[in-house]
């Protein structure tokens, strides 16, 4: 009795959702946005104050004149995650980004973690990105509001509440919400102002810098740095030269600089949300989310490029770097434009992080994960309202009366966590037998029959090979085409490669001196996981792929899905464990409210009924592969 109870629990824990959208549910929102409105999101989203602030600081501390190759090497490790998410688009053209990506080839219970986890990183994000804001606008005006609200309104509670009520934040918040509820549209056209000027300020300052740069800075010695701190004042100081040239802080501070850089370019993910209002999704979702991408990083690296050409990276200010760099190559008029456009770039950054909150929240209430009433959507606007009112009213309380600093890095394990579990699903789904959504059931059900009537025959041949057999149909699959058993090897491989990844990730993350440094112990560790990882790889890369069309694949399948994986998992190691606390006891709230309320109100606890046979696998039934 107990094993059976346990039984129907795993099941439940790991039902997937079809691809076909569920009954009376598809289709609500209004389709309105075209490639380039995903473009403008995407961009918005990604390229925020962070290109304005975050250039100087790995400037300065990490790789100097490198820090281009720093944005090379983030950019190239983004769009290993802005491609699962493209494919992805391109199947499942509907609401929930990585929550429905999950949720279609994973599970329910990882799906709920998924979409509990991007919330919790869009509230963050909106409410810090809109302190931000507050604190740039009270630069330009002298902090008079902030320094009255100290001595007023202060809030003493260290590290847990800010220092005084942000009522400039608060009323931003609320603002963009009821811009967010008059419809999608609307908002993307404000989101295209705000990108506009942000660019052309950008473009401004990179062609500045190519006017007024000096190519002698990206090849500095210690004499100029000498010089440099003789004419030093008492108020200013010098970062380290480190070996001076164009990488003066070795590969070593590449890879650092690279680690930080990588966190510039979040933000795309949101156009993944826009598959109900998307015209064309299947097309314009992978196109959005490449080009947002390319021209994050031409951006992203022609404004560093400028700034280290236009003045010594160890004389950067890490807190205002352009404005600072404007007014050493006596262009110091030109801080006003930057200050416009860190505010254009603040508020499309917090457009971009309020947008698709309530859109995750809506296809998990849709789903019955959460409350239902939170997919309920506004007759005229076509917006999942009550979803966008709820999610407004937290961000807006949060950027109100709470500290940030200390929980953005909660919220990135959140979208570290979204990366990772999509270049997952990309790397089970394509290995997937095809079951064509809309074709009729008689049809089906003899496609079915000689699947099966296959499956038996080849193994009836198992016992006869014995082991030697087994291993060889892993390595040479006996069907050009994916089957059921397929399938599961693949699942079987792609969770192994997870775990040994996870293993592999800690061992770099917390012990690297001793693995680079020739530990024999350590190094033994290192090469068999790497041998273990190698192994369950070739296996995949033989399983046969799902031929059906598609408008857009991850290409070097398993190879892309996989580095993906490891850069995730290597970035949320680096988090410490007070971040990991709270994220558990993010996660026990959400548990709370998924097994009080969702595994109990889910759409696919109605539409499917648990195996019958016990040794039927959770997963003998895989997802559809591709819409037609």
């Amino acid at each position: 009795m107990l094993c059976q109870a346990v039984r129907g629990l795993g099941w439940r824990l790991a039902r997937r959702r079809p691809l076909a959208p569920a009954k009376g549910s598809g289709g609500r929102l209004a389709r309105c946005l075209g490639p380039l409105d995903l473009v403008v999101l995407g961009v918005g989203s990604t390229l925020g104050a962070g290109v304005y602030v975050l250039a100087g600081e790995v400037a300065r501390d990490k790789a100097g004149p490198a820090i281009v190759l720093c944005f090379l090497v983030a950019a190239l490790s983004s769009v290993l995650s802005g491609l699962c998410y493209a494919e992805f688009g391109a199947r499942v053209p509907c609401s929930g980004s990585a929550y429905l990506y999950s949720y279609v080839t994973v599970g329910q219970l990882l799906a709920f973690v998924t979409g509990w986890n991007l919330i919790l990183s869009y509230v963050i994000g909106a409410a810090s990105v809109a302190r931000a804001w507050s604190a740039a606008f009270e630069g330009l005006t002298g902090g008079h509001i902030s320094q009255a609200l100290r001595g007023h309104l202060a809030l003493d509670a260290p590290h847990v509440l800010a220092e005084y009520p942000d009522f400039l934040a608060l009323g931003l918040v609320l603002l963009l919400t009821a811009l967010l509820a008059l419809g999608a549209r609307e908002s993307v056209l404000v989101s295209r102002a705000f990108t506009g000027v942000n660019l052309l300020v950008l473009g401004f300052v990179i062609l500045a810098g190519f006017i007024k740069g000096d190519l002698h800075n990206w090849r500095l010695s210690a004499q100029d740095y000498r010089e440099a701190a003789s004419r030093l004042n008492g108020t200013e100081s010098l970062g380290d030269l480190g070996a001076g040239g164009f990488v003066p802080f070795a590969f070593a501070g590449i890879f650092r600089g690279a680690a930080t850089c990588f966190f510039a370019f979040i933000g795309f993910d949101g156009i993944a949300t826009t598959g109900e209002e998307a015209i064309r999704p299947q097309r314009s979702i992978p196109l959005g989310i490449i080009t947002s991408l390319t021209i994050c990083f031409l951006v992203y690296f022609g404004v560093s490029a400028s700034l280290t050409l236009m003045m010594p990276y160890y004389q950067i200010r890490a807190d205002s770097p352009l404005p600072e760099a404007f007014v050493h190559v006596g262009w110091a008029p030109a801080r006003y434009a930057v200050a416009v456009g860190t505010l254009c770039a603040l508020s499309s950054s917090l457009l971009g992080a309020m947008f698709p909150m309530p859109r995750v929240i809506y296809a998990m209430a849709e789903d019955g994960l959460l409350f239902r009433c939170l997919a309920r959507i506004h007759a005229r606007t076509h917006t999942p309202i009550l979803a966008t009112a709820l999610s407004g009213v937290i961000a807006a309380f949060m950027a109100f009366v709470f500290e940030l600093s200390d929980l953005v890095d909660l919220a990135t394990i959140g979208t570290l966590l979204a990366y990772l579990l999509v270049a997952f699903s990309v790397l089970v789904l394509r290995y997937q037998p095809d079951q064509n959504l809309h074709a009729d059931k008689n049809a089906k059900t003899e496609e079915v029959s000689e699947k099966s009537v296959q499956e038996a025959s080849s193994l009836e041949l198992v016992p006869e090979a014995g082991h030697a057999g087994t291993l060889r149909s892993l390595c040479v699959p006996a069907s050009a085409t994916p089957t059921s058993a397929s399938g599961r090897v693949v699942y079987g491989c792609a969770s192994f490669l997870l775990l040994v990844l996870v293993a592999l990730c800690l061992l770099l993350a917390q012990w690297p001196e001793r693995v680079f440094s020739g530990e024999l112990g350590f190094v033994a560790v290192a090469v068999v996981l790497l041998l273990l990882i190698v192994g369950a790889a070739l296996v995949l890369w033989r399983q046969p792929q799902n031929p059906a069309p598609v408008h857009f694949k991850v290409p070097a399948l398993p190879l892309l899905p996989l580095l993906s994986i490891s850069v995730n998992i290597y970035l949320m190691m680096q988090m410490s464990p007070g971040t990991w606390a709270q994220f558990g006891v993010w996660m026990l709230i959400g548990f709370v409210i998924y097994f009080g309320y969702g595994i109990r109100h889910s759409l696919v606890e109605a539409d499917q009924q648990p195996p019958a046979s016990a040794s039927q696998p959770p997963h003998a039934d895989p997802p559809a592969a591709a819409l037609p």
